[in-house]
């Protein structure tokens, strides 16, 4: 059995949005959500920026009792979750709960929980460590609190590959409906590491930028960047088989059509600066997508404005489409920072959008291209793509996961 997998909702909580509508318009609107950060004091840490979500009221959402039993990544995954939901006309009339499955990313989970209590039972001792702490903070819970807010009965299970994440869970969900195991996914990605321990964290391995110009920090593919900017929030999509979409009259938004998944097996955390696990995962994915390169209009970069991905993304890029391509690259992690195990679930939402609009994200902020990064940046000169049928999404992470996907444009 081999069904087609389309998308039929969509929901985000991000830097520069807290729905869908909101994120998307200041996304192609070229809007930065990096500024300076203010959930603590950071200076110490030497790190001045990040992308928080800002405004985000959970009960307002998902209410105030829930929102007490949930860590800050899994409010944003079952807030976007529902918005998600909605957008598709999902309801308990016209899925059946059985064939309604679950895979959701996140890097690292609840960390802002573990950070709370580790000080707490420091402290105040042990025993005023709280009961909520383990099904609060473990990383599985973004998937189970979701599962359990929609009735979902068929998988349930949390891809945690570092940055990779939430392109591994959506891919996945693809491959469960494609092969028949599921009807409808919810899937995507959600972190909140935007607290003391994470950025003193991604500091100590000097990953993170210095630079205190917001637009400045998160400059990808230029030849000054200096490091990532943390982001936080999370994004959902809905899959659904195209004859399950149909048979309800789903309005389709666009359609995943391949995915690859490779390992790099070359560091803890620096990429293979050759490219070639990143380029296998991306060959794979148009493989199955059953086109050729040229026929790729968007490639939605990981692009982390760190040197070492920034330069081996792009020979990757180079060896699947050709140094002299016209294939446009953008990284929107210009706009968002880095949202680590979510940031593959922001990017597929944004690559939907632009599919279905014919316009490509610009990589803001770009003043000199590094010479290492040679591909099509998209600027504001050729943003339109009226044309765009295919697209991909590229996440590469720690450990040397690399995981992209293949998005198509919908019709009949």
């Amino acid at each position: 059995m081999s069904n087609r997998v389309v998308i039929t909702g969509m929901g985000v909580v991000g830097p520069v949005g807290n729905d869908r509508e909101t994120f998307l318009k200041n996304i192609f609107n070229g809007k930065i959500g990096i500024d300076k950060i203010t959930k603590f004091d950071a200076t110490e840490t030497g790190i001045t920026v990040a992308g928080e979500v800002k405004g985000y009221d959970p009960k307002e959402s998902i209410g105030k009792k829930a929102a007490k039993r949930m860590d800050l990544y899994s409010q944003y995954a079952v807030t976007s979750a529902m918005e998600a939901f909605e957008q598709a006309g999902l309801n308990e009339e016209n899925v059946d709960p059985y064939e309604m499955g679950v895979i959701y990313g996140s890097g690292i989970g609840g960390l802002t929980t573990i950070q709370e209590q580790v000080v707490k039972m420091h402290e105040k001792g042990p025993r005023r460590v709280s009961p909520m702490f383990v099904p609060t903070a473990i990383a599985n819970m973004a998937s189970g609190n979701i599962a359990l807010h929609f009735g979902a009965k068929n998988i349930c299970t949390t891809v945690v590959t570092a940055c990779s994440s939430a392109t591994n869970a959506i891919g996945e969900a693809y491959r469960q409906i494609k092969e028949g195991r599921a009807q409808v996914m919810i899937t995507g990605g959600s972190e909140a590491s935007v607290n003391e321990i994470g950025i003193a964290g991604f500091a100590a391995l000097t990953a993170l930028t210095t630079e205190k110009d917001p637009k400045k920090a998160s400059i990808p593919f230029d030849k000054n960047r200096s490091g990532f900017v943390l982001g936080e929030g999370g994004a959902t999509l809905i899959l659904e088989s195209l004859e399950h979409a149909q048979a309800r009259g789903a309005n389709v938004l666009g359609e995943i059509v391949g995915y690859g998944s490779t390992c790099d097996a070359y560091h803890m955390t620096s990429p293979d600066p050759t490219g070639q696990g990143a380029a296998r995962a991306m060959q794979q994915a148009i493989d199955e997508a059953g086109v050729a390169p040229n026929q790729v209009g968007y490639v939605n970069a990981h692009g982390t404005a760190t040197h070492a991905n920034d330069s081996g993304e792009a020979k990757a890029i180079n060896q699947v489409f050709g140094e002299d391509s016209q294939v446009r690259v953008s990284s929107t992690k210009s706009m968002t920072g880095h949202l680590l195990g979510a940031t593959g679930a922001i990017e597929a939402v944004i690559t939907v959008k632009a599919l279905q609009d014919g316009k490509l994200p610009e990589n803001v902020g770009l003043m000199e291209q590094d010479e290492e990064c040679n591909v099509n940046i998209v600027t504001k000169d050729n943003q339109d793509a009226p044309d765009l049928e295919y697209a991909i999404s590229n996440s590469f992470g720690f450990g040397g996961h690399n995981a992209v996907i293949a998005l198509k444009k919908w019709s009949d």
